[in-house]
């Protein structure tokens, strides 16, 4: 009987004409880590050894059917400049170089923007499209010396308060206070899930979704992590400057899903997602060597740090007081007292107010006060509209 080879050779045969057969044979490649990263998690679970089961790989697709377009490429196989005029030079097959006029020993070669934050060996480049900005991100990781990791100053430590309005209240032991405003974000949020309950209310009952809807779901979800990316690379690169080694974070599992707050817990679990967020964060810490703990946070947002009162203390959106007579921001206040448990702390210096612009977090000079809790300022993006009426659809954490 004659033997067939591998059925993945074929889908090698079918696109190596347009994204080359390096190409093609990477994506196969990162299919197969996929799965065998599935298969030995799924095994330590059984054994034991995880306690949350893990999920299958999911599906990539295409733009047409509502996911993501992306591709990789072999780290022998491209070539990226940076400067007055950076550029990027990826192979691609011969069906696409004809199209496109190019010799058969031309590269495909793009402009690209942005500036490296680390040099080093390069390693397997992903290109994804990103729909809202209408254009390819390319994420490049690069091996470096372990020595680069380290701040001079890396003796200081920081704790974290995740909130459901402010999303981020840092507090560090040089007595900096760092508060990343979520509330125009999030109504950006349920603006796009109102919309998603619109169009599904209109369908017929046999169908679920629609690919209006579908584009809809991936706008909300892109859109979040866009801003929750930027936030988490935007507060690391602080928090490096400031010369913080150790970074604290709420252990609160547990705790979310029993919010007496249902508002809370959109915002929590659909909007934020944390657990994307802690698992960005350790990453991201873990490139500027940073280390990341997890320790209770219980009462930390209804503990008065004047006199230590908890079940008097009262808390309205972004306000703490107590009958000692002290008020304060909360979620600044929770960051501090998080802190406080774990370390000494100094004096504070005046918090660091910072507003999401739709492409980066900016510093504001005039933070809100402990009772203002709407946004002040808006932005304008023309790549995204919002407008509509919420459906609380898929949980992205």
């Amino acid at each position: 009987m004659k033997a067939s080879g591998p059925p993945t050779r074929s889908l090698e045969g079918k696109y190596k004409g347009v994204l080359s057969s390096s190409v093609a044979q990477q994506i196969i490649r990162k299919n197969s880590e996929a799965w065998r990263s599935f298969f030995s998690s799924n095994e330590k679970y059984h054994a034991g050894e995880l306690d949350e089961k893990p999920s299958p790989p999911g599906y990539w697709g295409n733009e047409e059917d509502g996911r993501a377009l992306r591709t990789y490429v072999r780290n022998d196989q491209y070539t990226i400049e940076f400067g007055e005029r950076s550029r990027l030079e990826v192979p691609i097959g011969s069906e696409l170089k004809e199209e496109l006029g190019l010799n058969r020993n031309q590269r495909f070669r793009v402009e690209v923007a942005g500036d490296p934050k680390w040099s080093g060996e390069q390693g397997r480049l992903e290109l994804v499209y990103d729909e809202l900005a209408d254009t390819f991100r390319a994420f490049q990781p690069v091996t470096i010396d372990d020595s680069r990791l380290d701040s001079p100053l890396a003796s200081h430590e920081a704790a974290l308060d995740v909130g459901a309005n402010n999303l981020v209240a840092c507090t560090t032991t040089t007595g900096s206070q760092l508060l990343y405003d979520g509330h125009e974000l999030f109504e950006r949020f349920r603006e796009t899930t109102e919309q998603i309950a619109y169009y599904q209310s209109l369908l017929e009952d046999q169908h679920k979704s629609s690919k209006r809807i579908d584009r809809l779901y991936r706008k909300r979800t892109n859109r979040r992590n866009h801003a929750q990316d930027a936030l988490v690379r935007d507060l690391v690169e602080r928090l490096y400057d400031e010369g913080v080694s150790t970074l604290y974070v709420g252990d609160i599992r547990g705790v979310l899903s029993t919010h007496w707050s249902a508002c809370v817990n959109e915002k929590t679990h659909n909007f934020w997602a944390y657990r994307r967020f802690i698992t960005r964060l350790e990453s991201v810490c873990e490139e500027h060597g940073i280390a990341v703990e997890e320790e209770s946070e219980a009462w930390t947002s209804q503990e008065c740090p004047e006199c230590g009162e908890r079940e008097e203390t009262i808390r309205y959106e972004d306000s703490l007081a107590c009958p000692c007579g002290f008020k304060g921001h909360a979620d600044l206040v929770a960051s501090e007292s998080f802190l406080r448990r774990q370390t000494e702390v100094g004096p504070m210096a005046r918090p660091v107010y910072l507003k999401w612009n739709n492409h980066d977090w900016r510093e504001h000079h005039n933070p809100p006060s402990i009772t203002e809790t709407t946004a002040n300022e808006a932005y304008t993006n023309r790549s995204t509209t919002s407008s509509g009426n919420i459906a609380l659809g898929d949980s992205d954490d």
